[in-house]
């Protein structure tokens, strides 16, 4: 891929975006995510962020993507169905994560050398492209810098203008950066046995 026309973060960073350099901060608290019910059993995995890439990371490089309210979680999942609103999994998640970057803060973005037009950027149009988007050497400066992810402003059609997305590139179950799962009553299922081998793709009535 070559690198997305009109400016933005590129390789160089790199090499200066350590976490010692930069404003970072913890968060701690709870998060959600609406899931397909179909991968509802692997709620912390990152695999199919890596399979097809997201705004803030590359293919390859796996992320979970966490809202800090359930409404911004549902409206995230439901782009690219815009005619009907479909079954979603909504789960939520207690997180005690650091070092984050805040890129809601005008500072930050400033500190980093991005600005908003760089975090909207088409990123799906540009990678389609052959292009590569700024907000992936941006999330690739990032992790080279140590950091475990980022709280990013959500660009869901029809989100609040407030509304914030949590971005993990790292995490596990414990220090430095913990995410747990609240299913106290074991609700979500344990593997993919409710589920076909091979699901008839069309539509049910």
């Amino acid at each position: 891929m070559t690198a997305a026309p009109g400016g933005g973060p590129s390789g160089e960073l790199a090499g200066g975006l350590a976490d010692g350099d930069l404003p970072t901060r913890r968060f701690t608290g709870l998060v959600y995510r609406a899931h397909h019910p179909r991968w509802a059993f692997a709620p912390v995995s990152g695999e199919g962020a890596a399979r097809h890439g997201g705004r803030f990371n590359s293919r390859g490089t796996p992320a979970l993507y966490t809202s800090l309210d359930p409404t911004t979680a549902w409206m995230e999942a439901q782009q690219g169905l815009p005619f009907k609103a479909q079954p979603m999994t909504l789960v939520g998640y207690r997180v005690d994560c650091g070092p984050l970057l805040d890129l809601t803060a005008a500072a930050v973005q400033a500190a980093v050398g991005v600005g908003p037009d760089t975090l909207a950027c088409a990123w799906e149009d540009l990678a389609s492209r052959g292009h590569t988007p700024p907000t992936w050497h941006l999330a690739r400066a990032l992790i080279a810098g140590g950091l475990h992810g980022v709280l990013v402003p959500s660009f869901a059609p029809g989100a609040r203008p407030d509304a914030r997305n949590l971005v993990l590139w790292r995490w596990a179950d414990t220090a430095p950066c913990a995410i747990r799962v609240i299913d106290d009553g074991n609700r979500l299922p344990r593997d993919a046995a409710s589920w076909p081998a091979d699901p008839d793709p069309s539509p049910r009535a």
